[in-house]
């Protein structure tokens, strides 16, 4: 193998896919990067068993070939190579030399026979969706996920294509949130998958505003091929809830407050928080909004803002954190807030989204 290639292009693709690769790994192989150079392209695929990462990039090829190498080494070379222009070639030993007229390093690699090989998708229908629809339902939805492994049916996300339409969902348990998006390129394939957050995470990382994606499924595995990268990952099985179910029907004891404004509140008031003690008070009155945590041994802290509502006065707490989380997220600059009583979830419901945070119990 005997390739010239842009060392920021170089860099770009080993970032892409070296974020998978763990150092925990019980299986050297699966700390190195296989390399792929054919005719003016070389692929970079690296992968942990659960998900895989494929990158193509331009390169000038004088001999194809293939080889493994340490990611991690490999980034750190790279990244401190002095040229704009890399040199790699390979001997039968796996040894790779990275050069140029002025600087040499020669590394020893693994063969490609050892690196697991990456399911394919070949005579699968494909759904194709606009990159940037998804990667807004992925930010409104992921951060949700939970973490529970006792839970592990829940520690992705659900999505659903059925009639042209998209809809992701998450829950932890205490938090649920829902994004519903029609897809402009009509597709008659019907769709039920539990994609792992750590796809999630992937896939959110390279997604881009403009372009499409396809979406290929087998069996137990994804394919979302985003043109230059292709990343495929196991799905989780098993039944997700049943979330329908617990969707409330809209209720008119709106507060409306400025987002931003209640943003910032909301921190202030989590500055005083505790592990014992997380629950932040909102106590609603006509037209007016007062935030306040007291923590023993801590301190306390008040603060009241302008509002929106014309329901009865209720008082409810709420995790800081599920409401910061969802907050900084929306783009419009109200807050719609759906209170019903200091046992009840509140409801953030917009067009296409939904989000239902179960409220806590104020020490």
């Amino acid at each position: 193998m005997r390739f010239k290639v842009e060392k920021d292009k170089l860099m770009w693709a080993i970032q892409t896919v070296q974020n998978v690769i763990t150092s925990k790994s019980a299986l050297p192989i699966l700390s190195n990067v296989l390399m792929e150079s054919q005719a003016n392209s070389l692929r970079l695929v690296a992968t942990d068993l659960d998900i895989g990462i494929t990158c193509v990039i331009p390169v000038d090829t004088q001999e194809p070939g293939s080889i493994t190498i340490p990611a991690k080494r490999f980034s750190d070379i790279i990244k401190e190579f002095p040229v704009d222009v890399v040199n790699i070639s390979t001997k039968k030993n796996n040894q790779i030399t990275i050069d140029s007229d002025l600087c040499q390093f020669k590394i020893m690699g693994l063969a490609k026979e050892e690196f697991p090989k990456l399911p394919e998708f070949k005579d699968k229908k494909a759904i194709k969706i606009e990159q940037g629809v998804l990667k807004q339902a992925l930010s409104l939805t992921s951060f949700a996920v939970s973490f529970d492994e006792t839970r592990y049916v829940l520690n992705g996300i659900l999505f659903k294509i059925n009639r042209g339409t998209l809809v992701l969902v998450s829950t932890d348990g205490k938090r649920l949130a829902i994004a519903e998006r029609k897809l402009s390129l009509e597709s008659d394939v019907d769709l039920n998958m539990i994609v792992p957050i750590k796809t999630i995470q992937e896939l959110s990382r390279n997604l881009k505003e403009e372009g499409e994606l396809s979406l290929v499924i087998s069996s137990n595995q994804v394919l979302f091929d985003l043109g230059g990268v292709g990343i495929v990952s196991r799905l989780i099985e098993g039944e997700f809830p049943d979330y329908k179910q617990v969707i409330p029907p809209a209720s008119e004891n709106k507060m409306k407050v400025g987002r931003s404004q209640f943003l910032l509140a909301i921190k202030r008031a989590a500055l005083l928080a505790t592990q014992d003690y997380q629950a932040v008070k909102l106590e609603v009155f006509k037209n007016k909004l007062v935030i306040s945590k007291s923590t023993p041994d801590v301190g306390e802290f008040h603060e009241e803002l302008a509002v929106d509502y014309q329901g009865r006065e209720l008082v409810i707490g709420f995790n800081p954190v599920y409401l910061m989380d969802v907050v900084k997220i929306l783009n419009d600059e109200t807050v719609s807030l759906e209170l019903i009583d200091a046992e009840k979830p509140g409801v953030i419901r917009m067009s296409g989204y939904v989000y239902i945070v179960l409220p806590m119990r104020l020490n």
